[in-house]
């Protein structure tokens, strides 16, 4: 290994050292095992998908490691440096650096096939197309299950590299994956584009049913993989974007799905009826998400006025309201009995401007309806595509909602 490069990463392994050891990282741990557990102590405040490529200015992010590995690394220091120092909200700073375990996978069949549009080159959101590659019934026939391969030689020696670098200042720990992802309409859409898959939910049910039916026994055959190779991790922090700390799911040396969070969403079901939405897509979630130890639903559909759907997912503990959705409407459904994992509208820092009346009036909408209901929530800024070149404007958003929410 390089001797900068080793340099560069004990310099702000040191650095990341002193944030990880303070107090309030239990502290906000606490916190989000209170959310989860419906215990809640005050909401959780929580930033995430952030538009980096709009935060280097002055070169915190830019990257000096030449091992392309090592550089993965470096660039998870420098963005966590930053985060905590500017828009750090209830985020827990672990006291080790993690090493994903290398895991590879087979396709099922097919892959994506789009055309792409940015409008920012330095933006990773940018526009699809995707090309219909199931229009067909007889298109089923391509679809297999994946073979999933856990490189553990691979993964040591990554866990090696970075221990013989860092392992005098910070512990390194192989990590794994933090929850079982299933969202089978979210691929379909991947695979089939949006109008095909909303036409032929009318016209050819059948086939829309042969096919998720499908996808389902694949996506759970490819969770059992994972569950018996032991690729899922046994403390994670966060459950996309969200808190994952919770009192029921105690860490285990080898994770079962019985022991992790389960994760559904449909999307794109944002334009379908209730009763569509739970014959095509809640009946294959119970097909999967009861197996884990505990469900979170949704991501940016709003389910505000499909609660009574959601909620026959038996071990349901997390709900998503997002932006489009009404909180007070979907906070009275669920009573208290999930967590309203509240996202508010990142169209707030879009501009770089903030419009603090408004914030203050959509946070207060968030944390009245959920007082009013007895609803744990946490409050998740995600999704956020630009800050209108303005990054300190994510500063001053957290800053507004922490005083809100520790004040309320």
């Amino acid at each position: 290994m390089g001797a900068r490069d080793a340099s560069v990463l004990r310099d702000l392994s040191v650095r990341y050292l002193a944030i990880a050891g303070e107090s309030r990282n239990q502290a906000a741990r606490d916190l989000h095992r209170a959310v989860n557990d419906l215990a809640m102590v005050r909401p959780v405040v929580l930033v995430d998908e952030v538009p980096w490529h709009e935060f280097n200015g002055d070169g915190q992010l830019t990257l000096q490691c030449e091992d392309p590995f090592l550089r993965e690394i470096e660039g998870w220091l420098r963005r966590s440096l930053l985060q905590y120092r500017h828009f750090r909200a209830d985020r827990v700073a672990p006291p080790w650096v993690p090493v994903h375990k290398v895991i590879h996978a087979t396709d099922i069949g097919i892959r994506v096939e789009e055309t792409t549009l940015a409008t920012d080159p330095e933006n990773y959101i940018v526009s699809h197309e995707y090309r219909d590659q199931l229009a067909d019934p007889a298109d089923l026939a391509r679809l297999h299950p994946q073979a999933i391969r856990y490189d553990e030689a691979e993964t040591l020696r990554r866990y090696n590299r970075v221990g013989a670098i860092l392992g005098d200042i910070l512990p390194v720990r192989i990590t794994g994956l933090s929850y079982a992802h299933f969202a089978p309409w979210d691929e379909i859409a991947s695979y089939r584009g949006v109008t095909a898959l909303l036409t032929d939910l009318v016209d050819r049910p059948e086939y829309m049913h042969a096919l998720v039916d499908r996808l389902t026994d694949i996506r759970l055959d490819g969770l059992l993989q994972c569950e018996a190779q032991n690729l899922f991790d046994p403390d994670p922090l966060s459950l996309h974007c969200t808190p994952a700390t919770v009192s029921d799911l105690p860490p285990r040396d080898h994770p079962r799905l019985a022991d992790v969070w389960g994760r559904g969403t449909a999307q794109i079901f944002n334009s379908v009826s209730p009763e569509m939405h739970a014959e095509f897509d809640i009946a294959y979630m119970n097909r999967v998400l009861p197996r884990c130890g505990l469900s979170y639903y949704g991501c940016c559909e709003p389910l505000d006025r499909k609660i009574h759907i959601v909620e026959k997912i038996p071990n349901l503990r997390k709900v998503s309201v997002t932006p489009w959705a009404d909180v007070r409407v979907a906070a009275e459904a669920i009573a208290g009995r999930f967590v309203v994992s509240a996202k508010p509208n990142p169209a707030a820092v879009a501009t770089g401007v903030l419009d603090r009346d408004a914030l203050r009036k959509e946070i207060l909408g968030i944390l009245d309806a959920c007082s009013r209901f007895g609803c744990a929530c946490d409050i998740v800024l995600k999704d956020i595509s630009t800050c209108g070149g303005r990054p300190g404007v994510l500063s001053e958003w957290v800053d507004l909602v922490m005083d809100l929410v520790t004040h309320y």
